[in-house]
């Protein structure tokens, strides 16, 4: 009878001790994804510093282009604005639309191609596109390993027990047009 009793205990036991680790788990998971967000975040700050004074070089040598410095601000505004990752990538798609429009302006203008802050702010603008695609590729693989890990077995019984702590979380998917085809900054 002692036996049984230490027998159930023990089982117990290691079903607690195997709860808490996936609970851990899960919980380390969603902190990665957090912060490869707030990873994210820091790059496209970095980004919407870079595009005003990018915007300002380009407006004094094509000062007549006003709907392409509109577009751009509009779309900035938009991406700072953004609440979820689903209206982050749409606003990025948008800035990187419009700073294809951009560069396609100052394709027309040798000046200004010429100019040093000019340049200095593309090769700013193209580390930084480099870094925000990095970050987002590290963001998706860390929603890829938390979904897994939610949704297999144990680690599903547990989110689902503590489904208010485990939500899904979204991918920042850029569109494929963008993707296939990153925006020129260099000339």
């Amino acid at each position: 009878m002692v036996w049984l009793i230490v027998v159930i205990v023990a089982v117990v036991v290691l079903l607690l001790i195997g709860l808490i680790a996936i609970y851990n788990r899960l919980v380390s998971y969603r902190n990665r994804i957090d912060n490869a967000w707030h990873q994210i975040d820091v790059q496209l700050k970095r980004r919407y510093d870079l595009i005003p004074n990018l915007v300002e070089t380009v407006k004094g040598y094509a000062a007549h282009e006003k709907e392409v410095f509109e577009k751009v601000t509009e779309a900035r505004s938009w991406g700072m604005r953004a609440q979820s990752v689903g209206e982050q990538a749409q606003a990025e798609n948008a800035i990187t639309e419009a700073l294809k429009t951009l560069f396609a302006v100052a394709e027309n203008y040798p000046d200004l191609k010429a100019n040093q802050n000019f340049l200095l702010l593309q090769e700013e603008l193209a580390g930084t596109e480099s870094k925000i695609a990095f970050a987002r590729q590290f963001y998706n693989d860390s929603v890829m390993s938390y979904d897994n890990a939610r949704q297999r077995f144990p680690g599903n019984v547990v989110a689902g027990m503590f489904s208010g702590k485990f939500q899904p979380r979204e991918y920042f998917e850029i569109e494929e047009a963008a993707e296939r085809e990153a925006p020129k900054v260099q000339f």
